[in-house]
């Protein structure tokens, strides 16, 4: 789910302002004060700092036998787990480390604790988001966990293990006492978005909704490159930003400059978006993903991956299967 905005709503919860979240991390490490080379960024003397080196001390799991048993045979003696990411840098998702060759990220850490529930040895591999769905097609992977929100459509091929929810997040500047609880808190201000996206469907049916009760329309803008929706938020040109909660989340937590206004469901108001584990529908994964995945949520290890990546507040209770998802567009 990373990458440029996609013109169809049942892809764009992947969308992530990406170049943003690079540029952030690599202007800290910098030397602006708030990160150093060791790899970390946030702000210094505080709990708030996230480690982005390679080497990440990454919390790990151990084989639950009757898990274990729920992979199909021929995986079992395989004994990989062989996943697929996208290769967009998405952080705090998927991104590369300060090496610039290691992937890191809550993605891989959840899919990590999972390989190790099943006894498996994760085998990751990165491709283009496109073909992370003609790898499950061919079967070439066993799963994809790579921020993939459960949709209907999807559902059709494809067999999803949720662990986590999908948000989105108004962002503005820090200190603002401003805060989004419904359309009525967005009439006559200025929200950038990206086009082609749930978050810019949400805001022009709430611009709509707004005109129909006598309030201020939203004044809806766009920018040509991701990096100026940070920029025009410090200058005060716009009065927020709406995308993914997960960058928001990153930018707020590396940067310091900027707060979460609001936070909103994905879906909209008809369905709470979950992003979920993805394997080709009948491939026997599912049931083990869920098990898995409802494992590391009762012994803690879940919880403090959400917690180092700033994601706490995206977290699940329980593993999912095919629950209901975004409606077909």
């Amino acid at each position: 789910m990373s990458g440029h905005a996609r013109s169809t709503p049942v892809k764009t919860r992947r969308t992530l302002v990406t170049a943003v979240a690079a540029l952030t991390a690599s202007a800290l490490l910098g030397g602006c004060g708030d990160g150093d080379a060791q790899g970390t960024v946030g702000s210094k003397g505080t709990k708030n700092t996230i480690n982005i080196s390679p080497d990440q001390h990454r919390i790990r799991g151990k084989k639950v036998a009757s898990i274990a048993a729920k992979v199909p045979p021929r995986i079992r003696e395989r004994g990989t787990l062989r996943l697929g990411g996208s290769a967009d840098a998405s952080p705090p998702l998927g991104f590369y480390a300060t090496d610039d060759k290691t992937r890191i990220g809550s993605e891989i850490d959840i899919a990590t604790l999972v390989a190790d529930t099943l006894g498996l040895k994760p085998d990751f591999q990165t491709v283009s988001w496109e073909n992370l769905f003609v790898g499950l097609d061919s079967s070439k992977f066993d799963g994809v966990f790579s921020n993939v929100t459960v949709t209907e459509e999807r559902k059709e091929k494809y067999d999803f293990a949720t662990y986590r929810l999908d948000d989105l997040a108004f962002e503005a500047k820090k200190g603002t006492s401003w805060r989004v609880r419904g359309p009525e808190d967005v009439a006559g201000r200025t929200i950038a978005v990206a086009s082609g996206t749930n978050q810019e469907k949400i805001l022009v049916d709430w611009s709509k909704e707004n005109e129909k009760a006598g309030r201020k329309p939203v004044h809806i803008t766009y920018f040509q490159k991701d990096t100026d929706y940070y920029l025009a938020l410090q200058s005060g040109r716009i009065d927020a930003h709406f995308g993914p909660n997960p960058t928001s989340a990153y930018h707020v937590a590396s940067a310091g400059q900027t707060q979460v206004i609001g936070r909103f469901s994905g879906g909209g108001g008809q369905v709470q978006g979950k992003i979920a584990a993805t394997t080709k529908k009948g491939s026997g994964l599912v049931d083990a993903y869920a098990a898995a995945i409802d494992h590391v949520i009762k012994d803690g290890s879940y919880a403090k991956v959400l917690k180092r990546w700033g994601l706490s507040s995206e977290a699940v209770e329980k593993s999912e299967i095919n629950p209901p998802g975004l409606p077909k567009p």
